[in-house]
C-alpha cells in the first residue's frame, strides 16, 4: 500500500473541535491526517499539526480538490491555497473529491491538472475518491497505470462495495475505507457486538478489523480523545474466519452519502 492504513478524517470537524481532534489524534500516535478543501477546515489542520511539535517528514497529509476548482486555470492555484492553509510546501496525497459528472470539466482535464500539481511537487501522490470502476478506469487512461495512489470510498459492513474493491485492488489501486461506521449506525448493530465480546473489544474495534483486514486503509474520526485512542488498538485486533464471514452477511447497501451532481452512478 502507498498510503498509511491507519488515519484520523476531518469530515464535518471545524474550529477549534478540528483543532482538539487533530492535537489529539497525533498526540495519542496518528500520523496520518485528511482533510479536504470543502471541509473549511485546512486552517485548523495546518494550526494542529504545528502545535503538535510532530516533525512534518512523520506526518501523511491528504487533502482534496473540490468541485469549484477542477478547471485547468483554477486546480494548481487552488492547491496552492491549500499548503498555504495548511503550513506546508506540498501534500503526501491529493484527491479528486468527487467525479461531479457534467459540471463542466471533462474528467481527463481535471486528472490532467492533477497530474501537474504532482509535476510541480505541491502533492507526492495523486489519487481519486467517490469514483464508480468506468470513470476509474477513465482517470488510470488519463493520467497513466500506476499513477492512482488510492480511490477512497465510502465503506461500511452495511456497504461492502465488493466488485469496485475487487476491480481496484486487480489495478493495483489502495483503496480507502471513509464512513466506516455508517455514521455510527454499525456500533448498534447485534452482530458486530457479539463478535466485540468475543474479543473483548469495542463495536468500533471490530468495524475497523474487518476493514484493514480486508486490505483498505481507514480515516476514522472523532472528537473525543478516548475513542481515538481505542480506534487504534483496531490495528491489532485479528478477527478470524467465521468474523469475516458473519461481517460479510450484513451487505445491505447502506449507503450513507450520495449527493446529486457530485456522485457516479454506483456500480
Amino acid at each position: 500500500m502507498t498510503i498509511p492504513s491507519f488515519g484520523v478524517g476531518t469530515f464535518r470537524l471545524t474550529g477549534q473541535t478540528a483543532i482538539d481532534s487533530v492535537r489529539n489524534a497525533l498526540d495519542v500516535g496518528y500520523r496520518a491526517v485528511d482533510t479536504a478543501q470543502i471541509y473549511g477546515n485546512e486552517a485548523e489542520v495546518g494550526l494542529a499539526i504545528a502545535q503538535s511539535g510532530v516533525a512534518r517528514g512523520d506526518l501523511f497529509l491528504t487533502t482534496k480538490i473540490w468541485t469549484a476548482n477542477y478547471a485547468a486555470d483554477k486546480l494548481v492555484p487552488s492547491l496552492r491555497e491549500s499548503l498555504d492553509k495548511l503550513r506546508t510546501d506540498h501534500v503526501d496525497l491529493t484527491l479528486i473529491h468527487w467525479p461531479a459528472p457534467g459540471n463542466g470539466v471533462a474528467l481527463p482535464a481535471y486528472m490532467a491538472a492533477l497530474a501537474e500539481a504532482k509535476a510541480l511537487g505541491l502533492t507526492r501522490q495523486i489519487g481519486i475518491s467517490n469514483f464508480n470502476i468506468a470513470l476509474t478506469r477513465e482517470a488510470i487512461g488519463a493520467v497513466g497505470a500506476g499513477e492512482i495512489a488510492t480511490n477512497q470510498i465510502e465503506l461500511s459492513p452495511y456497504l461492502q462495495n465488493r466488485a469496485l474493491t475487487a476491480f481496484l485492488q486487480a489495478q493495483g489501486i489502495a483503496v480507502t475505507s471513509y464512513m466506516t461506521l455508517a455514521y455510527g449506525k454499525v456500533l448498534k448493530d447485534p452482530v458486530l457486538a457479539r463478535i466485540a465480546d468475543k474479543h473483548h473489544a469495542t463495536v468500533a474495534q471490530v468495524a475497523l478489523a474487518w476493514a484493514l483486514q480486508l486490505g483498505y486503509a481507514v480515516i476514522p474520526s472523532s472528537t473525543r480523545r478516548e475513542n481515538l485512542s481505542s480506534n487504534l488498538l483496531a490495528r491489532g485486533l485479528r478477527l478470524d474466519a467465521d468474523d469475516m464471514a458473519q461481517i460479510a452477511t450484513l451487505e445491505r447497501n447502506g449507503r450513507e452519502v450520495s449527493p446529486e451532481g457530485l456522485a457516479p452512478v454506483w456500480d
